[in-house]
């Protein structure tokens, strides 16, 4: 899926709420049922820090609140639990604020993935194609768009510190506050002097593992809205699912 492949070792959206059918035909009219029966709001879980971990949860959210942007080149490592194998890609990520996201892939192949505003674009100049998709960022989670320096982990997630033997700082543990049907978990490895997030990993309700580590990792480079722009070559076939069909 285009969304889920763009944010790699992030999450994909909340899947789109299905279409409301059609109002049947009048029915014999039934008294209301009275106020005290009637059905009560779904209140909102949420989710609690450990108290070990609660000041490198603060700096981390504080630390991306305040980055304007960051580069780092990355190695993912996904882990198909199904097939018992695991493919392996390299290449560098840039984000600028507001939202502004760009994955340029390496290896096994090139591809780029694109991530401006409430679009997502994924060029694969090997097929010479170049897909266009909507996205709603405001359905994103916040394992996600703390990145962004707006979602609030402790909003979403039981957070607790978790064990690692070859981890380079904090890993964190991120359990959904609720079922959410997108993953099981969320994994971070977190450098406890900068605060910044080294790793991450998400595992999918099949028990999958996607995980990218970031390196040589530069905030507040100066990075300009131009480097997020994509030109394929003549000859590339553009679909565009965000325009209306005739």
């Amino acid at each position: 899926m285009l969304i889920k492949t763009l944010l790699v070792a992030l999450l994909s959206m909340q899947p789109a709420a299905a279409p409301q059918a059609k109002p049947a035909a009048p029915a014999e009219t039934k008294p209301a049922a009275p106020a005290a029966e009637a059905a009560k709001p779904v209140q909102a879980v949420k989710g609690s820090v450990a108290p070990e971990v609660k000041s490198l949860v603060d700096r981390m959210q504080a630390f991306y609140e305040k980055t304007n942007d960051f580069k780092a080149d990355f190695k993912q490592d996904y882990k198909y639990k199904t097939f018992r194998r695991t493919q392996t890609s390299t290449g560098t990520v840039i984000y600028k604020k507001p939202g502004l996201m760009r994955w340029e892939y390496e290896k096994p192949s090139k591809r780029t993935f694109v991530l401006a505003g409430n679009k997502a674009y994924a060029h694969d100049p090997e097929a010479q194609s170049l897909t266009v998709a909507s996205m709603d960022t405001s359905k994103l989670s916040a394992s996600v768009t703390f990145l962004f320096g707006q979602g609030k982990l402790a909003d979403e997630f039981n957070i607790k510190k978790g064990t690692c033997a070859d981890c380079k700082g904090t890993l964190l543990v991120l359990d959904p506050a609720q079922p959410d049907p997108r993953f099981r978990q969320v994994r971070l490895e977190v450098d406890t002097n900068t605060a910044q997030v080294l790793k991450s990993t998400v595992v999918d309700p099949d028990g999958s593992e996607n995980t990218i580590a970031f390196l040589n990792l530069k905030t507040n480079a100066g990075i300009q809205a131009d480097n997020f722009k994509i030109n394929p070559p003549e000859g590339t076939r553009v679909d565009d699912f965000t325009k209306q069909k005739q």
